[in-house]
């Protein structure tokens, strides 16, 4: 591993570390009132948000896993089923955005999963007021083409992270939240493929990626 792929590695647990801090703070916060809260409801209260912290983490781990690790304990495919609970999980019930789900196959391959996941990612930290998130995989002989589309009030898109995923960003202006996208655009052009993207007016965009393999 070379000084620079350490460096990157660096920048993507940054990333990782930086998403799981919020949940993983609220168990600490929840553990530290049980012990010293005897209320009954309030016990109960604290038992609640416990729970609600644990999910997070749970479904932010699972997503991480398939966004930006090697998906151990699968084969060269993943069942469509598990990415699209993955996206469902990060989501979750507070953030307002309605999924619509366009794919029909059974399995997809991890390069295309890890792309789709991580342009997920992207449309969903873009859309802060909540909104319509849309997911579609085409797979045919030649390759796959992915498309994922937001929409929502207030969209914001970082143009840094647009040009890590496009491959247009200087590498040494790499940053932890931009590390996930420029990754993205790397494993595309490894299969043969790119990263664009376009802006649908003023509340929606357009982010996509053809592999050739």
């Amino acid at each position: 591993m070379t000084t620079d792929s350490v460096d990157f590695a660096s920048l993507l647990c940054s990333r990782l570390c930086h998403d799981l801090l919020s949940p993983v703070g609220a168990l600490n916060n929840g553990i530290e009132l049980m012990a010293s809260e005897s209320d009954p409801e309030m016990r109960q209260r604290c038992l609640e948000l416990l729970e609600q912290s644990a999910k997070t983490t749970a479904d932010k781990l699972k997503f991480f896993r398939l966004a930006f690790g090697s998906a151990g304990g699968f084969d060269d495919a993943i069942p469509a089923s598990d990415v699209h609970a993955a996206i469902s999980g990060i989501i979750g019930d507070s953030r307002r955005i309605e999924l619509g789900w366009l794919v029909h196959d059974d399995t997809l391959p991890k390069p295309v999963v890890r792309i789709l996941l991580n342009l997920a990612l992207v449309a969903i930290d873009a859309l802060v007021r909540g909104g319509r998130l849309d997911i579609g995989v085409e797979r045919q002989a030649g390759g796959s083409e992915i498309v994922v589309r937001a929409e929502g009030e207030r969209l914001a898109v970082d143009d840094q992270i647009i040009a890590a995923l496009e491959g247009t960003m200087d590498e040494g202006a790499l940053a932890a939240r931009t590390a996930p996208a420029w990754m993205t655009n790397v494993v595309a052009r490894a299969h043969g493929g790119a990263v664009l993207s376009s802006r649908d007016g003023d509340n929606a965009i357009l982010l996509g990626a053809t592999l050739a393999s």
